[in-house]
């Protein structure tokens, strides 16, 4: 089976527009969350991470025809290939987009009519950024609730393993809208404050915006000194929006996960937990951890950093985990005070510094479903 290998990476968030910006902040625990009082997404001020619309990030990438989204999406992948090596002309490499809203946000400024119908699919944009960097094959989205960026990961390593491609790019990205907040709070999942994961005083959510990209080979003369080795999807099909209430289904991805990285509970040096700050997901998670036989492995969110970022998510955050393992550095979980789930963990509230070699990233989304990947140092 062969390796694949993690040639570079961005990240383009209100914390900065590359990954070494963004480590950075991270690692002095600051965070992009701020109290907003905006009536174009809502009546009630709120907390999230967003972009400065004073600032303009992404002068230098895409048309002024381009959506916030799709700018996005390409600032951060024109970054992630610039010195990698890899050639988005050639054959053998692969686009993977995630995302779980794109262009939805059209909705809210134009009538609905045919050519608008197409200009809001995930293919369309997808298409759109493959275009401007000239990639051979045309790109593959992967929508999949919370867990899209995992899932793409996921997707770019088994099409490396069995030799579809030998390189893939992989982008993900999300941006807040009144359309995607009205959402979660009818749900009444957004957090009153700054979330707190795993806290016994969390109520909620904050979403975040931002992009992410990692581009995978099976080349090692283009590694970094760090692999994706393993990857899991499961789903546990109790509710539509509601996780399972004994959080087997998503022990089971990091379990497989496991096995498919040849990894025991003592290779893990840490988890990077999806960790929303709602009741119920940290409390399946807690109990996911438990029956995969981590919970004395270092566990953190990086949620009070960026706050909820979609599809997103998974990039951005496996990205920081990458940055971490490389670094030898468990960052602490930003709100996080008393435990507050059945299942006690070992819940980072500082940074430390370990020799790591191994860690899991986890994602679970509306449907059920839940993915892990274990990223290794070669």
């Amino acid at each position: 089976m062969k390796d694949v290998f993690i040639v570079s990476d961005n990240i383009v968030s209100p914390l900065g527009i590359t990954s070494a910006e963004n480590f950075s902040q991270v690692s002095k625990m600051v965070s992009g969350i701020q109290m907003h009082e905006n009536a174009v997404f809502s009546e009630q001020p709120f907390y999230a991470s967003l972009f400065d619309t004073t600032q303009n990030l992404l002068h230098d990438h895409g048309t002024e025809d381009d959506t916030l989204y799709e700018r996005l999406l390409i600032t951060s992948i024109a970054d992630a290939l610039k010195n990698s090596g890899v050639e988005p002309g050639d054959k053998k490499t692969i686009l993977i987009i995630s995302s779980t809203k794109g262009n939805i946000s059209l909705l809210e400024s134009a009538a609905m009519s045919p050519g608008l119908k197409k200009r809001m699919t995930l293919q369309h944009s997808a298409k759109l950024v493959a275009d401007f960097f000239q990639f051979a094959n045309p790109p593959i989205v992967v929508s999949n609730a919370c867990i899209s960026g995992l899932l793409a990961i996921i997707t770019a390593m088994r099409m490396i393993r069995n030799g579809q491609y030998e390189h893939a790019v992989v982008a993900g990205a999300d941006v807040i809208t009144k359309f995607v907040l009205s959402g979660f709070q009818s749900f009444q999942a957004i957090s009153t404050d700054r979330c707190k994961p795993f806290d016994a005083a969390r109520n909620g959510i904050n979403l975040g915006e931002g992009a992410g990209t990692v581009i995978l080979s099976s080349n090692k003369n283009y590694s970094d000194g760090v692999k994706v080795s393993g990857g899991s999807v499961t789903n546990d099909a109790n509710h539509i929006s509601g996780p399972s209430r004994t959080g087997e289904e998503l022990g089971k991805a990091i379990q497989n996960t496991m096995e498919d990285a040849g990894l025991t509970a003592s290779d893990v040096g840490f988890i990077s937990a999806h960790g929303t700050a709602t009741i119920y997901n940290d409390e399946m998670e807690a109990k996911a951890i438990t029956l995969a036989g981590l919970q004395s492995v270092p566990v953190n969110s990086l949620k009070g950093y960026y706050g909820h970022t979609l599809g997103a998510a998974g990039l951005i955050e496996s990205i920081i985990s990458i940055h971490s393992l490389k670094q030898n550095v468990v960052l602490p979980t930003l709100g996080f005070r008393e435990m507050g789930v059945s299942k006690p963990l070992s819940l980072s509230n500082k940074l430390q510094n370990l020799l790591l070699n191994n860690c899991i990233k986890t994602a679970s989304g509306f449907g059920g479903c839940n993915a892990a990947i274990a990223i290794s140092k070669q």
